[in-house]
């Protein structure tokens, strides 16, 4: 019974090899669909976007409105965050603004949670090395006017001079 049971080897010669027809519509598309995953891939390697793409001094870590903002509103703030141990100056469409250090303006007598009126100017917070600017009737700006509008930071180390500050300008839009 076990003769009988075993199964022989078939030949593998003996067999035909099957030819696949390559389907040239579906090859076209693979290499289309291939292509264009190749593209987005290298796309975004290659794209320059946020931080990058304003291309700050290492100096200034942020600004805001971003350079050439396209839709800024008449009532935006003007900020600029330095780098530790640095203070500036904005001069805004030609405007030198004047800078008031906000630790020089807090009062004594203040409660806590008590707000402190700041005055119509720069303020500078050293704590964080920021400058912000607030467009209001009693500043040299009193808002943004529609069209493009160009700002200058010029900022120094705390142990320089005025005098050795180093500049960066930007423009941005307001609709």
């Amino acid at each position: 019974m076990t003769e009988a049971a075993e199964i022989e080897p078939v030949a593998t010669a003996d067999v035909p090899r099957r030819r696949f027809r390559i389907d040239k519509s579906l090859l076209i598309v693979s290499l289309i669909i291939g292509i264009g995953l190749a593209l987005v891939t290298r796309g975004l390697m290659i794209g320059v976007t946020g931080d990058d793409r304003a291309g700050l001094p290492p100096l200034i870590e942020e600004v805001n409105p971003v350079p050439q903002a396209e839709q800024a509103l008449s009532q935006t703030s003007v900020f600029v965050d330095l780098a530790s141990g640095y203070t500036g100056q904005l001069v805004i469409d030609g405007v030198e603004l004047p800078t008031v250090d906000v630790s020089a303006v807090a009062n004594d007598g203040v409660e806590p949670g008590e707000q402190i009126s700041l005055p119509a100017a720069t303020v500078y917070e050293p704590g964080n090395a920021t400058l912000t600017f607030i467009p209001s009737e009693a500043a040299a700006i009193t808002e943004f006017t529609e069209g493009e509008h160009r700002v200058t930071v010029l900022y120094w180390a705390l142990d320089e001079t005025p005098q050795q500050a180093r500049r960066f300008t930007w423009t941005f839009n307001v609709i």
